[in-house]
């Protein structure tokens, strides 16, 4: 991988998800590379090349973070990778089935760079302006550099 290029990590636990994440990716006519890990302590490892995991480089340029996992929840790797100094500055978009306030309020208090809520249809956006702009820039994040 090239210094400057684009690539995208998924922290997910749920298989279906994985598969519409990257259906709709490639609807898109996305392809990136996509790095996969099931829950928070994983992805970890996989940005800080620790406890046997690749590191990956350079680092992602957009993160789709879901809430709901073992080991490490999503809140709890955000809060993380907000402490290193090496990745604060991440982009990471909460995808949550989740649309409780207090999870909202979590990311927020995290700066998350925005909340998609699942299932996850780039083209069915429906009223919600907060998943509407949080895609739009998760794109224009993903354009190559």
């Amino acid at each position: 991988m090239t210094e400057n290029q684009v690539s995208i990590l998924l922290v997910e636990d749920d298989y279906l998800d994985i598969m519409n994440v990257e259906r709709e990716l490639k609807k898109l006519n996305i392809n990136l590379p996509l790095h996969v890990a099931r829950n928070g302590r994983e992805a970890l490892n996989m940005l800080k090349g620790e406890g046997g995991a690749t590191k990956i480089i350079p680092k992602p340029s957009v993160v789709l973070l879901d809430i709901n996992m073992p080991k490490m929840n999503g809140i709890e790797f955000l809060e993380a990778v907000r402490k290193d100094p090496e990745f604060r500055d991440l982009n990471v978009f909460i995808m949550t089935t989740s649309n409780e306030e207090s999870d909202r309020l979590a990311a927020q208090n995290l700066n998350a760079t925005g909340y998609i809520v699942k299932p996850l249809s780039f083209d069915k956006f429906g009223g919600e302006n907060s998943t509407i702009d949080s895609f739009s820039l998760m794109l224009d994040l993903l354009k190559i550099k």
